[in-house]
């Protein structure tokens, strides 16, 4: 219907799938028996009690939900006008040659995703929430929300494509760019956090 020449014959789709079937998904339950098994003892930096603490009502700016979704706007400013120029560069086909800058913007990503991670299980261990590991990740994860987001802005008014083809072709590689991307600066700021919990523990007792 498009008289594309680059389409991908449905042989090489079933072959594909196929191929994640039985060779790439059962690695992945194999890795996860394996890391399950070799985990041993969790090495904690104090002694944990067995039996939880209640968890007890916050104000809404210090539940999870709201610390995971607020935590991803300052990385996404830091890195709000590089954006632009990579979607350019990816759909109005221009030239982008400031790779020096760019590993710039994305070093101060890393660092802003890291501080703000931080700051943000702090705020939920001072909420006397102890579950901070997911909310880290999403936390750290959910600018790629904010950037999924901008490209819904730039696909409208900074774009001329139009069709079901295009349409799903932008979303579906933008949606793949900001999972990659959200998965980066999830482990970023889960490995941070978990850095900084056990740096602040290491020295408490529990009775």
């Amino acid at each position: 219907f498009y008289h594309s020449l680059a389409a991908v014959p449905f042989g090489t789709m079933v072959v594909i799938f196929f191929m994640w079937s039985f060779i790439s998904f059962p690695l992945v339950l194999f890795g996860t028996v394996v890391g399950r098994n070799w985990n041993g003892v969790p090495d904690t930096p104090c002694r944990v009690k067995t039996i939880p603490r209640p968890i007890p009502d916050s104000p809404w700016y210090l539940r999870p939900f709201a610390i995971a979704c607020l935590s991803g706007a300052l990385p996404f400013g830091s890195i709000f006008i590089e954006t632009y120029f990579v979607f350019t560069s990816i759909w109005n086909y221009k030239v982008y040659y400031v790779y020096g800058f760019f590993l710039l913007v994305f070093l101060i990503l890393m660092i802003v995703t890291l501080c703000v991670t931080i700051v943000g299980t702090y705020f939920l261990l001072n909420a006397e929430n102890h579950k901070w590991q997911w909310t880290a990740f999403c936390g750290a994860a959910s600018v790629s929300g904010y950037v999924y987001a901008y490209s819904v802005y730039y696909f409208l008014f900074k774009t001329k494509m139009t069709g079901f083809f295009q349409t799903c072709f932008y979303f579906g590689y933008t949606a793949m760019f900001c999972l990659a991307l959200g998965v980066m600066c999830g482990a970023t700021g889960y490995v941070g956090s978990n850095a900084f919990v056990r740096r602040i523990y290491r020295n408490v007792k529990v009775d």
